[in-house]
């Protein structure tokens, strides 16, 4: 789970996308990869979820970021997705990579399922990693910042990449046994709960710009009801998706962000668990804003004790 074998395995994903010419054309082609591994991957994610209580998006995440979206070396041909190594306890087939050091054993599996059983299982069963069966329910969050914190990964930036990737491709549909509505053509099982309408909501104002705070269980609809404001506005002034998964306390925008902070936010160091949407939601700033001011590109995941200006 150490920083050189992802680090290859991004890239390997990389040079091929590359190839392939545009921006554009990668950005299809990284989509269409990305689609295909979590169409052969979720069922089995939704499975472990269900028996042991790991987001499945967290797991799909894990599985996309580990192993550059199923095209590394260590899945392809030892199905192993997780990166995990052989420690000792491990009495199944090995295979040796450098990694952190050259020749380190990893644990070698017959299918890839195999994997996904055994990374439950290597979560479940040891002592560092039991704080994170107490978040709650589909807290994919909370289990990024965890993994991180628990050593799951050396890399300062791994909780943060598991976010952004979580909610660039929606993967929070899969915890509500559902499919990302991106994937088009198909359909997941079940959906979003229907939250009973409030009859009205207090609002605020902070960097002059209007706003809610979400409630338990709430969405964009609920609020752009509540307020006799359009949805799809509601969610395009806050930077996200019609279906984002909502957090109790969010902050909400009733009206376009701005192009920066106010004059006494000059920059923000970022911490455990920051994405750039969630420091432009701080901060009432566009995302696409935030992202020209620091000359970066939507690939950028922000790690902690990076600068980001703010103005």
């Amino acid at each position: 789970m150490r920083r050189n074998r992802y680090i290859a395995a991004v890239l390997a994903l990389s040079v091929w996308l590359c190839s392939l010419g545009s921006a554009e054309a990668q950005q299809v082609v990284r989509q269409q990869v990305f689609a295909d591994y979590i169409l052969r991957h979720y069922k089995e994610a939704q499975h472990q979820m269900d028996k042991y209580g790991i987001p499945a998006s967290i797991k799909i995440a894990q599985g996309l970021l580990e192993t550059g979206a199923g095209r590394s070396t260590l899945a392809t041909v030892n199905n192993n997705h997780f990166g995990i190594k052989c420690h000792q306890d491990w009495t199944g087939k090995k295979t040796y990579r450098t990694d952190d050091k050259r020749d380190e054993c990893f644990r070698s599996y017959a299918r890839w399922e195999d994997s996904y059983e055994d990374h439950s299982l290597f979560l479940k069963e040891r002592e560092r990693y039991q704080d994170l069966f107490t978040l709650e329910y589909g807290d994919y969050k909370g289990w990024a910042k965890g993994l991180q914190s628990a050593g799951y990964a050396s890399n300062k930036g791994y909780a943060n990449k598991l976010i952004k990737i979580i909610e660039d491709y929606e993967l929070y549909a899969l915890d509500e046994g559902a499919l990302p509505r991106w994937i088009k053509g198909r359909s997941g099982k079940g959906g979003a709960r229907q939250i009973p309408s409030r009859l009205s909501r207090s609002t605020y104002m902070s960097y002059g710009l209007v706003y809610v705070i979400a409630e338990l269980d709430d969405s964009f609809e609920d609020i752009a009801q509540d307020m006799g404001i359009s949805a799809r506005k509601l969610a395009q002034y806050n930077d996200a998706p019609i279906d984002y998964p909502l957090n109790k306390g969010d902050v909400v925008y009733l009206q376009p962000k701005k192009s920066r902070a106010a004059k006494q936010y000059m920059n923000y160091v970022v911490q455990v668990g920051d994405s750039m949407h969630s420091i432009a939601q701080r901060y009432g700033i566009k995302l696409s804003r935030l992202y020209r001011l620091n000359k970066l590109d939507e690939e950028y995941v922000p790690e902690e004790g990076d600068t980001i200006r703010l103005r």
